[in-house]
């Protein structure tokens, strides 16, 4: 089993940092696209708190029946540091939800009680081996409940990349667009 403690705090540094680069991002340009087929930093918040909620509920489902053994050949996954890393984009496959996007207040207070419900988690599961509890990622494969939540954190550090992106980006398109 691993060390809950090491998720935990790759958890916290992840929301950390996630919540730096969101205050870098001004109120009235919370819900500003960097370009037209990019997302806002509201739209990311909403897409990180539906995944969160995601990965925790489908965990909440699989953790009520016995564990299902996973074939030899579906063990193989890709490596969780590719979800961290910006270098090639991915369609999320769950669209974002509209009705979550608000200010940005509210929204990083959503974030925040999404995390909550993670710890909490960890914490009502802390007694239980989680490792043969396995469910598919769309694009990387099988991963157990301790793999999909150290994914939880890498991510988060993947859109923290991305607000900080769109916080270099958002200045030059207000300027230019007022020419």
């Amino acid at each position: 089993m691993p060390k809950l403690d090491s998720l935990r705090a790759k958890l916290f540094t992840a929301q950390s940092r996630f919540l730096t680069a969101a205050d870098t991002i001004p109120f009235d340009l919370w819900q500003t696209s960097p370009s037209p087929n990019a997302w806002s930093t509201a739209e990311i918040v909403a897409h990180l708190c539906q995944i969160e909620s995601s990965i925790i509920s489908n965990s909440d489902r699989i953790l009520r029946h016995p564990p299902r053994p996973v074939p030899l050949l579906k063990r193989f996954r890709l490596p969780l540091f590719l979800a961290e890393y910006r270098v090639r984009p991915f369609q999320s496959p769950l669209p974002v939800d509209p009705s979550l996007l608000a200010e940005k207040d509210p929204m990083l207070a959503a974030l925040c009680t999404v995390r909550e419900r993670t710890l909490a988690f960890l914490d009502e599961t802390k007694s239980r081996n989680l490792a043969p509890y396995c469910f598919p990622h769309p694009f990387l494969g099988m991963f157990n409940l301790y793999s999909w939540l150290e994914l939880i954190a890498c991510h988060q550090l993947r859109h923290a990349k991305q607000v900080h992106e769109i916080a270099t980006l958002i200045p030059k398109h207000v300027v230019t667009s007022q020419k």
